[in-house]
């Protein structure tokens, strides 16, 4: 699966869509395209990869992807076959940088606005109440004609240009100009790792889903994504650990088993690295 390169504003003939998507699943392809796309997942669960990084997404999540930044959207098997939890639902605002002039950018008062399309291309997530709030001004996108909605980004953009609670998907100095055949393999390795991180991964059979040997593999990861393979595997699994935690009642050595860890010294020990608290920390912190 390579990424695909597409182009909205020439399907759409036009240069500023706002979309109201409804499907039984989500099902995007690995694509890139120039304009910008602001998301807003009203109803849907599943893996999204966004540049290099690979993680969940949920009902509520709001996230703005820059030019030419490959994504994937693909609701989770569970998800897509069970009616009961409704069609998946999104709201997407696309728009290429272009049609705000240089003039514009370049307004002292616009100055955040640039710094925050430069930013998108590393994939933003909104968190927190910016997410809720920016929520409301997203969906009243669909109800507005003409120059209002033109008036209703800008308000968008200017309100995610001044929150603080913005978090990024790639790193910075990510490369987001893959070689096909560069992307395949990223993919398949994100691929893997999502439906097996539970699993006991080892360098040998994750260099084999990338068809190279294990040197070869690190040195292409490490390139492209600015980190090894086991540092990424740990974020994977500490990511879905957050999740289980605050969603379940598994105790914490279940949790550990559940995300590919076989001791739970090694588990407590990457959580805190990588959150900053314990497991028992972070679920009474979530739930409170």
């Amino acid at each position: 699966m390579r990424a695909f390169k597409s182009e909205i504003s020439n399907a759409l003939d036009r240069q500023i869509a706002i979309m109201e998507r409804k499907f039984p699943y989500f099902d995007s392809k690995f694509h890139y395209h120039p304009e910008l796309e602001l998301i807003y997942i009203k109803n849907g669960k599943g893996k999204r990869i966004i540049g290099d990084k690979l993680d969940t997404f949920y009902s509520g999540d709001i996230f703005f992807i820059g030019s030419d930044l490959p994504h994937e959207i693909i609701n989770d098997e569970e998800f897509s076959k069970h009616s009961t939890e409704g069609l998946s639902h999104a709201v997407v605002a696309y728009f290429n940088k272009d049609v705000f002039s240089n003039g514009f950018y370049n307004l002292r008062e616009c100055s955040k606005i640039n710094t925050l399309i430069k930013k998108a291309s590393r994939g933003i997530k909104v968190m927190g109440k910016t997410n809720k709030f920016v929520a409301k001004k997203i969906n009243a996108l669909l109800n507005k004609k003409d120059f209002e909605r033109i008036i209703g980004l800008i308000e968008i953009l200017h309100i995610l240009s001044m929150s603080d609670e913005l978090d990024y998907f790639v790193c910075e100095g990510y490369d987001s100009k893959l070689s096909d055949n560069t992307a395949d393999r990223l993919t398949k390795v994100f691929n893997y790792v999502s439906a097996n991180f539970s699993e006991d991964i080892t360098l040998e059979a994750i260099a084999k889903v990338a068809n190279l040997t294990p040197p070869a593999f690190c040195r292409m990861f490490k390139q492209k994504t600015k980190l090894c393979f086991f540092s990424y595997l740990n974020e994977i699994r500490i990511s879905n650990a957050c999740k289980i935690l605050t969603e379940s009642s598994y105790n914490v050595s279940e949790v550990a088993f559940n995300c590919g860890y076989r001791t739970l010294s090694n588990f407590n020990k990457f959580f805190k690295k990588s959150t900053g608290l314990s497991p028992k920390a972070y679920r009474e912190k979530a739930l409170a």
